[in-house]
């Protein structure tokens, strides 16, 4: 690929994008064929710098090249939004997005912030430690999606978007659920010290893999706050413009799917991934649409 990714056509940026999304995250590609063409492409766009900045604190080799690759990044992400030419992919599509969708440059900002706090912190004492992260790793995700798609007229916007950082919240709780085992090897926890205090798990029981009656009873309330969560967001599909609601729908109907797997497992996340099949996404989709038309 050429180093001025200016000189690019735009068609090859989101091919490249579209190919990231379908690997980077199934449930995220699948949600996003339900929107139509221009959102397709530009949710494609938004998730390409997502995961871009993800990657340079998962990817990075120690803990001061994270620091350096984000700090770079957040420098280049500022520089394109005075108006200077980005020659970095990812970012020179998403900021194309982001002026035509008319996205606030705190969510993206915001987002950099939330990537940064793995590097700086792994340990939280409380949820209202933890859901500063979660708004900013999950919840921008989703309001800076509530642009691409767009409000009908008579919603309100701070309330949609409460609703979209509610969805977010619900969704990061979810990836903490499933990947207790691969967030431990990186030294990371985010259980609230708090809540492992709470059921008597500790972090030695963290090391050891340990799924006992405390360990289910702490898994069992954090899943019970994400359900919470996920039923706060739901009312804000409708706030959305109807090209892309069915897309959030799903997107929200699958990410819960993957609790209620963990659910299934009695919250054995040790031994197996929570995944939701594709077969089982097919049927959340056939389910929907039936009952949208029944609606109708």
């Amino acid at each position: 690929m050429p180093a001025d990714a200016a000189r690019l056509d735009t068609n090859a940026l989101y091919a490249q994008a579209a190919a990231v999304t379908a690997k980077g995250s199934k449930s995220f590609y699948f949600a996003s064929r339900f929107f139509p063409p221009e959102m397709f492409r530009q949710s494609h766009a938004v998730y390409w710098f997502c995961r871009s900045t993800d990657d340079m604190v998962d990817e990075a080799p120690s803990l001061t090249a994270g620091r350096i690759a984000l700090d770079r990044w957040e420098d280049q992400l500022l520089f394109g939004l005075k108006g200077g030419q980005v020659d970095e992919p990812a970012l020179h599509l998403f900021l194309q997005v982001l002026r035509e969708r008319h996205i606030p440059a705190e969510y993206p900002l915001d987002l950099i912030a939330g990537c940064r706090m793995d590097l700086e912190r792994q340990r939280y004492q409380s949820w209202n430690e933890l859901r500063l992260y979660c708004y900013r790793v999950a919840s921008c995700v989703g309001l800076m999606m509530c642009h691409v798609i767009g409000f009908v007229p008579d919603a309100d916007p701070q309330q949609a978007k409460q609703h979209a950082i509610d969805l977010g919240l619900a969704m990061q709780i979810t990836n903490i659920l499933r990947d207790v085992k691969e967030d431990w090897r990186m030294g990371r926890v985010y259980f609230p010290a708090e809540d492992l205090d709470r059921f008597d798990y500790g972090l030695e029981d963290l090391a050891a893999n340990r799924v006992n009656e405390a360990f289910r009873a702490l898994m069992r309330f954090e899943a019970e706050r994400a359900r919470a969560y996920y039923a706060s967001a739901m009312p804000g599909i409708a706030m959305l413009r109807p090209q892309g609601r069915f897309a959030v729908e799903i997107a929200a109907k699958v990410y819960s799917g993957i609790l209620r797997e963990i659910e299934r497992a009695h919250f054995d996340v040790y031994t197996r991934r929570a995944v939701v099949s594709a077969t089982e996404k097919y049927w959340i989709t056939t389910r929907s649409l039936i009952a949208a038309w029944l609606q109708r």
